[in-house]
């Protein structure tokens, strides 16, 4: 695990100047790799890279090159199946020097091309320079565990994990994406390939990148299928399903284990996360290092069931209680994202990534099983509301008007708008913070005008009818996996382990997984209302019963509660404050709207106040002066271990 930056193609003056801004380039992401920095320099091709060892501690050092020194690569994450892979090329007459992933990656692409990516399974994003033909190759693992950003200027291309990187070259330019503005005030997250800077890019997912000669091809090589049931599929019965399901699990979970250094869990207390603990449990010799996050405020607690998976599997277990100025560290969380991202629930992830980094340098998590086997509520709301789509048109269109018609703020303004959508832009609205219309009230006029054309449906309805199937639940899950998942959950886990030098890994997201659970009819993954049904069935007798049955609760935060009472001020001062107003930004008649209607207890707009909160932050720390390469803000958080049981550790205060 790592972080990697590079450019090609560039026009500085001398290979030292080069060196100069690849080494600033690294120093930017030296948390992503504590350990070790190499670099490549060669003519106009600068490769840089960031180690946190994992795998082949003593000699897995970076860039990696073939026997002739004409292909090299820098990689960060894991091939769980290298071993494998290597064996298979010795035979081909391949020869290593080293025991690490990434000289695999050199000479399977030697091997295969850029087909190579085809045979790898893991979590990726690496670069292969090629000198024997000129050309630069980028690449993302298949769901976007691992970040990767490239921007092109003028016959250059500079890339980084992180946009903070490319940031330090001196061509990059720090310019606001307006639409990418408008992106973010509606889905929390600027999804792939844009970026909330005007002219750099997300390499998406699954996809391949290619440069030579000043040209750049994007090419997608893995994608989410849902196909029309086979007469192979028709023929299988659930527990024929299960079964299957259970090899697979287990067999993710196994060879993720794969580690020279100490390794551990995340545990929420869901299901998700009690089926990688519990799956860890029966391959380790060792107790399994399980961490947990709770809250003060009971309604967000879930220590209660994390402790029951722990119990269960005799885990290490340790725990770390949030309380609401924690909210101290928002500026550190918005430095490491990068991006405006409004997802409150990165705090916790950080402090339980912070609190797992004392004991282990490894931790996997149960990310991605709401995705691939249909969790989340809003699948069983939206089952719900098809029944909107019997109303006569005449109905439905007098509801947007009437919607249109009522003020700003008014009660049902919202719901008769939500009314008067098709099935598919309701669903996406039902995913978004600000809609068009809240989007437009709470810009200022100004800015309002310069994204008067973004499209919150256009897109993601456009992803709803990739899917040949024809089931309604596999539609959904395609547009999650595609821009939740990699926009937000798993931007926000590797931001904020990544933050504290903390590897994490996701075994439900293991692609042949994916890949087989998508030939799972739909009917054994959303049951009636029942969400993730074949999984619960697959772990029944393993997981706690209580753990199977309980309701979803979701990775919250009582951010509702702090807003009113102890962040109260804080979001007053920064919104209102004079920094703020003379941005121009928002309409500051809305922003007061907003806050009053939640400190009077009208409507709970938390979600809306963080969002804007973190965007004011964003534009002081990237747009207004020019990022750090270190946070140099608050540095006050120490975890604190507390009075423990013997099977609970408590960690629990800042100080």
């Amino acid at each position: 695990m790592c972080g990697i930056a590079g450019f090609i193609g560039d026009r500085l003056s001398n290979c030292h100047e080069s060196s100069e801004v690849l080494n600033r380039m690294c120093r930017a992401i030296t948390y992503r790799g504590p350990d070790d920095q190499g670099v490549y320099i060669k003519r106009n091709v600068a490769l840089g890279m960031r180690r946190l060892a994992i795998i082949d501690v003593a000699g897995g050092r970076q860039p990696v090159c073939n026997e002739d020194g004409t292909v090299t690569a820098v990689f960060n994450g894991e091939i769980y199946n290298f071993q494998d892979l290597r064996a298979d090329l010795e035979r081909r007459g391949h020869r290593f020097q080293s025991h690490s992933d990434t000289e695999v990656i050199v000479h399977a692409y030697e091997e295969f091309g850029t087909e190579c990516v085809k045979h790898f399974r893991g979590m990726f994003a690496f670069a292969i320079w090629d000198d024997r033909f000129g050309t630069l190759i980028l690449a993302r693992d298949r769901v976007g565990k691992k970040p990767l950003h490239y921007t092109l200027v003028g016959n250059a291309l500079v890339f980084g994990s992180e946009i903070k990187s490319l940031l330090q070259h001196p061509a990059v330019k720090r310019e606001v994406n307006a639409t990418s503005i408008a992106a973010y005030l509606g889905y929390g997250y600027v999804p792939d390939p844009d970026t909330a800077f005007a002219g750099i890019s997300k390499l998406p997912p699954g996809h391949l990148l290619t440069f030579q000669n000043g040209v750049v091809r994007v090419e997608q090589y893995w994608d989410f299928q849902y196909e029309p049931a086979t007469a192979s599929s028709r023929s299988m019965t659930l527990r024929d399903y299960t079964e299957r399901l259970q090899e697979l699990l287990d067999e993710s979970v196994r060879i993720r284990l794969m580690s020279e250094v100490p390794l551990g869990a995340f545990l929420s207390g869901g299901i998700d996360s009690s089926t990688v603990v519990g799956m860890m449990a029966r391959h380790m010799t060792q107790p399994v290092k399980t961490f947990s996050i709770g809250f003060t405020e009971g309604s967000h607690d879930e220590l209660e069931y994390a402790r029951m998976t722990a119990k269960k599997f005799e885990t290490d277990h340790h725990e770390f209680v949030v309380s609401p100025d924690i909210c101290r560290i928002a500026e550190e969380i918005v430095w490491h994202h990068d991006e405006p991202f409004a997802d409150v629930s990165s705090i916790p992830t950080y402090l339980v990534s912070k609190m797992a980094r004392e004991h282990v340098t490894v931790a996997l998590s149960g990310d991605g099983g709401d995705e691939v086997f249909a969790g989340y509520e809003r699948y069983q709301r939206d089952r719900t509301k098809q029944a909107y789509d019997f109303l006569p048109s005449a109905i439905r269109r007098g509801a947007g008007l009437l919607s249109r018609r009522l003020p700003v703020g008014t009660y049902g303004k919202r719901y008769l708008h939500h009314l008067s959508l098709d099935a598919n832009s309701r669903y996406v609205e039902g995913m978004c913070l600000f809609n068009s219309e809240g989007l437009h009230d709470v810009l200022s006029r100004d800015v309002a005008a310069a994204v008067r054309d973004f499209d919150f449906y256009q897109d993601m309805t456009a992803m709803m009818r990739i899917p040949k199937s024809g089931e309604r639940i596999d539609s959904l899950l395609y547009l999650d996996s595609k821009t939740y998942l990699p926009g937000d959950i798993l931007t926000k886990v590797d931001r904020m382990s990544m933050a504290n030098s903390l590897e994490t890994r996701s075994p439900l997201l293991d692609h042949l997984l994916i890949e087989f659970v998508q030939t799972i009819p739909a009917r054994f993954k959303l049951n009636g209302h029942q969400t993730k049904f074949i999984l619960k069935e697959a772990v029944r007798g393993l997981v706690p019963e209580e753990i199977i049955n309980r309701k979803k609760h979701g990775f919250s935060v009582p951010i509702a509660t702090w807003f009113k009472r102890e962040l109260k001020d804080m979001v007053s001062d920064i919104l209102m404050d004079g920094t703020t107003r003379s941005r121009g930004l928002y309409d500051q008649r809305a922003v007061k709207r907003i806050f009053r209607e939640h400190q009077e207890g009208r409507r709970d707009n938390s979600r809306h106040l963080w969002q804007l909160l973190v965007l004011e932050l964003w534009y002081r720390t990237f747009i207004d002066c020019e990022p750090a390469i270190h946070f140099s803000g608050v540095k006050h958080l120490r975890l604190t271990s507390l009075p423990s049981s013997p099977s609970v550790v408590r960690e629990g205060h800042i100080s």
